[in-house]
């Protein structure tokens, strides 16, 4: 997988393009290897994706990767999406998120607002209860689940 990694990166660099998840998914008849990219600025379209699929599935033929026959989908993470990371939670910063912890804070078992800053151990989250704007500091080891959310 590292070796695909290496392949698939700059590829999606030339195309403004990040790769967020790679995942090879055996136990699909054929097999799926499932490409998640997001463009720089963290969007992604369905034509970003067809363009990057064609550009990404040149190279795994010429390369001859996989002798067997396999699928290749090449798509966006989603709207919601979990940041598994460190790097994906720092390129989160400014992103409404949703945040689970381990063990209550503030007498909360989760929050939703902007994520604002990040560092080595903790992350800080703006959200709002009721007309008031408020922040919490959480520790990331006090983290249960950590993902993207679309404001509504």
């Amino acid at each position: 997988m590292d070796h695909l990694k290496e392949w698939i990166e700059p590829l999606l660099t030339e195309n403004d393009c990040r790769l967020y998840e790679l995942e090879w998914l055996t136990n699909q008849n054929p097999p799926l290897l499932r490409i998640s990219i997001e463009k720089i600025n963290g969007s992604v379209d369905l034509d970003t994706c067809a363009l990057c699929s064609d550009v990404i599935s040149t190279m795994l033929d010429k390369k001859d990767w996989y002798q067997k026959e396999y699928m290749l989908e090449v798509c966006s993470p989603g709207a919601e999406r979990e940041l598994k990371t460190d790097d994906q939670i720092q390129q989160a910063i400014g992103s409404y998120v949703h945040v689970k912890f381990i063990n209550p804070k503030q007498g909360l078992d989760c929050v939703t607002g902007d994520l604002i800053e990040v560092n080595d151990t903790k992350i800080l989250v703006s959200y709002r209860e009721k007309t008031r704007v408020k922040s919490i500091e959480i520790d990331k080891d006090n983290i249960a689940l950590i993902m993207t959310a679309v404001k509504l």
